[in-house]
């Protein structure tokens, strides 16, 4: 499968941030379906002595249509959600978008309803800087 056009710079931003990456891609079979999550990682948080594990996918929002955009991001988010919650429910799982996308496109109503109904977690990343800018 092909790499999102910011990929690396996702990658970089969470090694920047401490995680470890330790998948890339990270590939998970559920009931005989395959999936391919982005990037998994891992943060050993030193007050709990415990890792947290997340699996990132990653888009762009570069087509005609950020809606369409969307629709893909929201079934392929919901779809792997479902398969870690079977095979590794500790894996938190997170949708990474482009800075200025989550401050246009992610802010209008509908979009921003569908976020919170959904529970999506988000990793907003600014691509000059390659680093992470919020974790929502």
């Amino acid at each position: 499968m092909a790499k999102d056009r910011f990929h690396y710079i996702v990658r970089n931003a969470l090694e920047k941030d401490g995680w470890k990456i330790t998948a890339d891609p990270y590939e998970i079979n559920v009931d005989d379906v395959d999936f391919e999550i982005d990037l998994a990682a891992e943060q050993l948080l030193a007050a709990e002595q415990e890792g947290r594990k997340i699996a990132v996918e990653i888009k762009s929002f570069l087509s005609p249509s950020n809606v369409s955009d969307f629709h893909t991001a929201l079934g392929q988010f919901l779809n792997y959600r479902d398969a870690l919650d079977q095979i590794e429910p500790e894996r938190q799982l997170y949708l990474a978008v482009r800075l200025p996308i989550y401050e246009s496109f992610f802010q209008r109503r509908f979009i921003a309803v569908s976020v919170k109904k959904y529970q999506l977690r988000l990793i907003i990343y600014d691509v000059q800087a390659e680093v992470i800018s919020q974790w929502l």
